[in-house]
């Protein structure tokens, strides 16, 4: 007789159902995984086998075969253990009642213990998409997982424990959802910058309409410093994106029981030496990269020209879609990564080119050179290009304190409500989300405005995308200002965060 039990897969953040087919049959005792499993849920017989030995149940000796359904789709990770073994003790005649409204997912320990998977929350999602009521799986996963409304989510430590609770010995509590925790801003603190008050000016706006943005400076005039604080500025998370974003981490195996969820925007900062599909996702069983860890959240480039060509020219379809699609042999897998990118960069190789200590020894032709390993189409996607100056003696010398970051961060979250009041029923998130009907709408420009974006154009060379995007910043300005209406100030203001020459530093 074969016995079912149903559990989880994953492609991507895509979940869908497995079914775990468990058959005994006379003949030789052999122990057959079939269903296009990878080597770990292969290894998870020799799991099973000494898990139900050291519970003191008995293995059954006969010929075992388990199919992992849909036959057609690659089983990857050790979750199907918990299936897998409960599927062999009801083909064995062990248990006796397996609901068929429940699925199991976790791994197992030689001793029977259960240890946590990634992917939790997608998938608990996917179990309640397909009706199913109630999920089994590690305790460790259960916090994430119960945030997943009207499905019942039952912590498991041991396989003892459940084993009593599917005979109506001692029943599992299911857990209840915690509240999400506050996004709180600790840590770095604008209020320790002194002076760049200008650049201060170009961030707030950048958070307040995740907006991308580049900073152009010498060594120690606080690029780095400064783009480590915009994060206390940033606005609160909803809950919607604040499940987004814990989706892509629990994938990835980010999320834990002492972390169930990611409640705090992410800032992801790798080192110029990443690869590219380090960045992307990539491996032969695609996991998020860099960009989608960054989804709601910052990417942060440090050194921005010395990232390699492939990997900065992997950022432009995310940048413009807001996803990123990774196709391997195994098949195609698709990742959000809707995140600002926060670059910094000096003005030449050695840093100092323009400074007025004339310590630059950089030619001409090699601070152009050095500027060409950023191409035309990726700065294109940039909204705000701004220099930051190395700052004055007289500057260091001032010990008052600046704004603070939570004074600015209430004046984001204010735009960013005028804007979820505008985009509610687009679906848009900021202003930088905005599409051609949406400029349309909202950005009309009178005719001083105008006059003033015609000589831009002409002036900068500026392209469609760029005309667009001093657009979507001047909407920013304009919410920060507490206005409806798009004025030539707002437009002026914005035009000025893009008039960085790269041709000559």
């Amino acid at each position: 007789m074969v016995k079912h039990v149903r559990s989880m897969g994953l492609t991507g953040l895509s979940a869908y159902e497995v079914s775990i087919e468990c058959y005994l049959s006379g003949g030789l005792p052999t122990f057959d995984i079939v269903g296009l499993p990878d080597a770990a849920v292969k290894e998870s017989r020799e799991r099973v086998r000494a898990a139900i030995k050291n519970c003191n149940l008995r293995f059954p000796v006969s010929r075992i075969t388990v199919n992992l359904a849909p036959a057609d789709k690659k089983k990857i990770g050790t979750l199907y253990d918990l299936p897998v073994f409960l599927g062999i003790l009801a083909a064995a005649g062990e248990i006796r009642n397996l609901p068929d409204d429940a699925a199991f997912l976790g791994e197992l320990s030689l001793g029977g213990e259960l240890r946590p998977v990634p992917g939790a929350l997608p998938m608990a999602m996917g179990a309640k998409r397909l009706g199913i009521e109630d999920l089994f799986l590690p305790a460790a996963n259960a916090g994430e997982a119960a945030f997943v409304e009207g499905l019942k989510v039952y912590p498991v430590e041991h396989i003892d424990q459940l084993l009593r609770h599917l005979n109506g010995e001692e029943q599992i509590e299911p857990v209840s959802a915690p509240e999400i925790p506050p996004q709180t801003v600790v840590g770095l603190d604008f209020a320790e910058v002194k002076g760049q008050e200008h650049v201060k000016r170009a961030l707030e706006v950048a958070a307040a309409g995740g907006h991308n943005i580049l900073l152009v400076g010498p060594p120690g005039a606080g690029k780095s410093m400064l783009a480590k604080r915009l994060p206390s500025i940033l606005p609160e998370m909803s809950r919607e994106e604040v499940l987004a974003t814990t989706e892509v981490h629990s994938v990835a195996g980010l999320t834990g029981r002492n972390q169930p969820l990611v409640s705090d925007r992410p800032f992801r900062s790798p080192h110029h030496t990443v690869s590219a599909p380090a960045m992307t996702g990539g491996t032969s069983s695609p996991k998020p990269g860099e960009i989608s860890l960054a989804h709601n959240g910052i990417l942060f480039l440090d050194e921005f020209p010395e990232f390699g060509k492939q990997v900065l020219e992997t950022l432009r379809q995310p940048l413009e879609d807001g996803q990123v699609t990774i196709s391997r042999v195994s098949g195609t897998v698709v990742y959000p990564s809707r995140f600002m990118l926060v670059c910094a960069m000096n003005p030449c190789k050695c840093g100092w080119y323009g400074h007025s200590s004339g310590r630059c020894q950089c030619t001409e032709p090699s601070v152009t050179t050095y500027h060409s390993r950023l191409s035309g189409p990726l700065l294109d996607r940039l909204d705000l290009e701004l220099e930051v100056p190395a700052l004055e003696y007289d500057e260091l010398r001032v010990y008052t304190p600046a704004e603070s970051s939570a004074t600015i961060r209430a004046r984001v979250n204010e735009a960013r409500a005028i804007q979820r009041t505008r985009y509610k029923t687009s679906g848009l998130a900021c202003n930088a989300q905005m599409g051609q009907s949406e400029l349309k709408a909202h950005c009309e420009l009178d005719q001083d405005a105008d006059k003033i974006m015609r000589g831009a154009f002409d002036r900068l060379g500026l392209t469609a995308r760029s005309h667009d995007r001093i657009l979507r910043v001047a909407r920013t300005i304009a919410d920060l200002d507490g206005s409806e209406k798009l004025t030539a100030a707002h437009l002026a203001e914005a035009i000025q965060y893009r008039t960085y020459d790269f041709r000559g530093g």
